[in-house]
């Protein structure tokens, strides 16, 4: 069994691989060394690890993990299942790449666009022949949200609600259809241009917005949720199984 952290800006999470498949996911504001350590003493059997970190974590927490296991913490110059062809490498999100990872394991040979709708709404593009090439970075739902209510001296501050209406009656629904149809048309348009210069590109969607904006989409795409953790577990298989 694999144990795969991902100690993300919003949510940290465990996630149990057994045989290849995900079999546990646990999510939580903040993960402990005691969390850990609970999570492992209920899972006996977990041989190999992976972790990813966006933020700062008690260094008690990679010693525990590198004497308990085959650890592999995540960083610029950790083995790749794909060519990694992005000019400054120290500086690409570790969700990014991992997300790339998923994308292309899940369709080898084909060229993927993994979109990733959560804090930041990201694109990321690997071409058939499996280089990882970047993409784009916007803000996310609610960050566009908090960015209206915050730069502003009389917009409240407004969430995913669901709303039909492309004119908006009043602020509220100014608001909510500025934001929402605006991700909605930046998915589609983004993707489009992609289909343009690769018109046989598959593209896939994932992040903590999935559910909201999957069924607005009017555009053939794959949903991969959990996608993030799928790519670290691929990562993590890809360095045991050449470490043999």
């Amino acid at each position: 069994m694999e144990l795969v952290l991902d100690f993300g800006n919003t949510h940290k999470k465990l996630a149990l691989f057994d045989a290849g498949e995900l079999k546990l996911a646990e999510f939580h504001p903040v993960i402990s060394l005691q969390i850990i350590s609970k999570f492992v003493d209920e899972h006996p059997g977990i041989t190999s690890c992976i972790l990813s970190s966006v933020v700062d974590h008690d260094g008690e927490i990679t010693e525990f993990l590198s004497q308990a296991f085959e650890f592999i913490n995540l960083d610029a110059g950790t083995p790749l299942p794909l060519k990694n062809m992005y000019s400054t490498k120290i500086t690409l999100g570790k969700d990014r790449l991992a997300a790339a990872v998923a994308g292309s394991s899940a369709f080898p040979g084909k060229d993927v666009l993994v979109i990733s709708a959560g804090t930041a709404l990201t694109f990321d593009f690997v071409n058939a022949a499996s280089e990882y090439l970047g993409g784009s970075i916007s803000p996310g739902m609610q960050m566009r949200f908090n960015a209206l209510h915050t730069f502003t001296d009389k917009l409240p501050l407004l969430s995913y609600q669901e709303v039909t209406e492309l004119i908006g009656s009043d602020t509220w629904s100014s608001i909510l259809s500025g934001v929402i149809n605006g991700v909605v048309a930046e998915i589609e348009g983004i993707s489009y241009s992609y289909r343009v210069k690769y018109p046989n590109v598959v593209v896939i969607i994932s992040g903590g917005d999935l559910n909201y904006l999957v069924k607005r989409l009017k555009i053939s795409i794959f949903a991969l949720p959990n996608i993030v953790i799928h790519g670290l577990h691929q990562i993590l298989l890809f360095n045991v199984n050449n470490s043999k």
